[in-house]
């Protein structure tokens, strides 16, 4: 499964709760009270990113400490990147970054590039990105996976029967032992939002810096909330595009993909309807969806040969959802459902070729959501929402809902940072009406829990992620105000599909 899974593991997941007291940022393990190091600046190593580099932006590494209850001991390395303003008279200061996942970060400014972030706003801030503790060229982790094992990555496979979570079981509890006897198991206590939260103000220090602004999305919206929540005082202009809910990427959120793949698939099939003639698939948007379990069904019973293995109906619905993160990648999806539907093996996804540390991309991720929130321990429980889910959510429920290893983990070393409406109104919230990872509800929830702290504009359009590749001029042009004005729209108000 090679040239199949590897590459799906990568396009899906690069793509996220108990409420406890928050952890004050005051005390011992306070990010502020040891002097920082500076970070050497130097040339950034091609690999980091995809898209070409811009000749300015340079990459470093900054020491912080592995526990930040005890700043004098152990450090670990974390990889930093700048794509600073050529503009002195125009320059505000820093603006912090992060794609989600939780993945590499240090590309990521060049990525935003890309993406068309627009100048002015380069003009106004220092572009900051970094590789999260654990992940990439900072000091990575492994749960020394096999290939097998990178079968889902981080999302589990739909499950047809009780019988398929109890598989799920036992392979989930094989890898969380794994994970916990690594050699880089030293460091799994430490691995964590509320950590990282710490690192991003140790970068902030390095760079002489007072107060960050924060543009992050994904995941990056729960790394984003967690460091307002902590370090209050510390944030300028805070922007959390495609928002988990305040529990971060929890159970809860993961049962929460169903409900976006839901909402996200009526695009591919009014998509795929309109281009009957050229794929076959249906004439109507019913007929599309009918088709999705007619596909499923028949990969159940038999699934594709492939030379690289087979190709069933976990792998089907686990491309659908991956596939649904953006509109320009509705004909790719196409044309696999159109290669399944002759029993052909479904083209390549791009990129397949390089697809960089996998190991250390999926092991990072369970240390880092499986320390920040209490699963479910019980295999019955999964069982019973896998059988709820399957009949509620039919696309994608009996996945959402499956069990992962964090339901073998260890409880976390501290209490989750429990997000709140304690500091100053400076988050901007953008989110579509239709995600399939990160949906509208659990948006909804970040924005009671942040309160005044916060407006929430919304984007009449499907797909993940707002800005600044969304098509939406009005959900763009509030996110870009923001960043340069400091002008936040006084209340919550939607954005059109006109705009």
């Amino acid at each position: 499964m090679k040239r199949i899974s590897i590459p799906l593991t990568v396009a899906v997941v690069s793509l996220a709760a108990t409420l406890a007291p928050v952890i004050s940022p005051t005390g011992p393990a306070s990010a502020q009270d040891a002097p920082s190091d500076r970070i050497t600046w130097d040339t950034c190593p091609a690999e980091i990113t995809p898209v070409p580099i811009p000749k300015e932006m340079q990459c470093g590494t900054l020491k912080v400490p592995l526990d930040y209850s005890d700043p004098a001991g152990k450090t670990i390395d974390i990889a930093v990147s700048r794509l600073a303003s050529t503009k002195p008279d125009k320059r505000r200061g820093i603006l912090v970054t992060n794609p989600g996942g939780p993945s590499a970060g240090e590309g990521y400014p060049a990525m935003l590039v890309a993406m068309g972030l627009p100048q002015s706003v380069r003009d106004s801030y220092d572009v900051i990105g970094f590789d999260p503790r654990g992940i990439a060229r900072s000091t990575p982790v492994t749960c020394d996976l096999t290939e097998e094992q990178y079968l889902t990555g981080n999302i589990p496979p739909y499950a047809l029967d009780a019988a398929d979570v109890t598989e799920r079981a036992a392979q989930s509890k094989q890898i969380a032992q794994q994970c916990a006897t690594s050699k880089t198991s030293w460091m799994l206590p430490h691995i964590n939002p509320a950590n990282t939260a710490r690192d991003m103000d140790r970068i902030r220090a390095a760079l002489g810096e007072s107060k960050l602004s924060y543009a992050g999305a994904s995941w990056g919206t729960h790394l984003g909330a967690v460091y307002a929540t902590l370090f209050p005082q510390r944030g300028d202009r805070i922007v959390l595009d495609s928002n988990l809910a305040p529990g971060g990427w929890d159970y809860a959120s993961n049962r929460l993909w169903s409900q976006g793949v839901e909402d996200t698939f009526p695009a591919f099939a009014k998509f795929a309807a309109a281009n009957h003639r050229e794929y076959g698939l249906g004439k109507t948007p019913a007929q599309v969806r009918a088709k999705y379990f007619e596909l499923a069904e028949r990969l159940e019973k038999k699934p594709i040969e492939t030379p690289d293995g087979p190709f069933d109906h976990a792998a089907f619905r686990l491309i659908n959802f991956g596939l649904l993160y953006g509109p320009t990648q509705l004909p790719l999806l196409a044309d696999i459902w159109q290669a399944v539907d002759a029993n052909q093996p479904p083209p390549p996804l791009p990129g397949g070729d390089a697809v960089g540390d996998v190991d250390n991309l999926i092991s990072g991720r369970y240390y880092m959501i499986c320390n920040d929130a209490r699963w479910p321990k019980s295999v019955a429980t999964y069982q019973r929402n896998v059988a709820v889910d399957r009949i509620r959510f039919p696309l994608f429920g009996a996945a959402g809902a499956n069990i992962t290893p964090c339901a073998y983990w260890p409880a976390p070393t501290e209490p989750p940072v429990r997000i709140t409406d304690h500091g100053p109104s400076n988050v901007l919230m953008v989110q579509n009406l239709r995600d399939p990872a990160t949906p509208l509800d659990g948006a909804r929830e970040m924005r009671v829990a942040l309160g005044e702290r916060a407006t929430m504009v919304t984007a009449d359009q499907s797909g993940h992620g707002v800005y600044p590749a969304g098509k939406n001029r009005c959900a763009n042009h509030a996110v870009t105000t923001y960043l340069i004005t400091g002008e936040r729209p006084s209340r919550d108000y939607h954005c059109s599909a006109d705009h």
